[in-house]
């Protein structure tokens, strides 16, 4: 499909209406996402959901495009979502229809939006508040949209995580490259850790990306900060 190019430009926020008919979202000149390829923000839900008996209770780092959203609703086990997303400029795009499917997806009542930083989110959170921990703010530890995502991936945040988090829950995070610094710190902090890959076709190129995943144990035995 073919047609007229435009770019709505916010800041370091920038949705590009591209002549192929799709969305594409660019956060400080780095590319995010776009609505042409979706598996794998679907892939980060569904996957991560399938590692938990009852994922109940979900918070989701980053809205993006609404794509890890909207797997994480289609679970019949999921009663509440918690989105958080730093720049109010993108929920306010999501929810008067700049990104059309957004008001359908936002208007489930299942639905909170926290516009903020996810790292505060996890810190303030109360103790064992979500089932399933979802961060998707960077396209990985080594690709950051904004220099200080750094501190998401390491110890101290991922403890708050850690804490946000019942017994017998999971924080996952996603990343565009293999990453075992952050497997490491992981496996510091949580009960048990690992690095799942798995593969993606972008337009007939061969992909693969990684989830890294840390479980708390059923009895919710702490490990403190996760710091040495």
């Amino acid at each position: 499909m073919s047609g007229t190019e435009s770019v709505i430009v916010d800041g370091g926020l920038a949705l590009r209406h591209r002549a192929d008919g799709h969305l594409e979202l660019r956060a400080n000149g780095i590319f995010v996402m776009d609505t042409r390829e979706t598996s794998t923000e679907k892939a980060l839900a569904t996957r991560a959901l399938e590692l938990h008996p009852e994922p109940r209770h979900v918070l989701i780092g980053g809205l993006g495009l609404g794509f890890t959203l909207e797997a994480v609703l289609t679970d019949p086990r999921v009663e509440a979502v918690t989105v958080v997303e730093i720049e109010p400029r993108l929920v306010e795009w999501m929810r008067t229809g700049r990104i059309p499917h957004g008001p359908d997806l936002l208007k489930d009542e299942r639905v909170h939006i926290e516009v903020a930083d996810v790292a505060v989110i996890l810190r303030e959170s109360r103790a064992e508040a979500y089932d399933v921990v979802l961060l998707d703010v960077d396209n990985g530890p080594g690709y950051l949209v904004h220099d200080a995502n750094g501190a998401l991936y390491e110890a101290p945040a991922l403890a708050d995580a850690r804490r946000a988090t019942a017994p017998g829950g999971t924080v996952v995070v996603w990343s565009a490259a293999k990453a075992p610094a952050l497997l490491e710190v992981m496996a510091q902090v949580f009960d048990e850790a690992e690095a799942l890959s798995y593969p993606v076709d972008l337009q007939g190129h061969s992909e693969t990306y990684w989830l890294y995943v840390g479980r708390l144990s059923a009895g919710g035995v702490s490990r403190g900060n996760g710091t040495n």
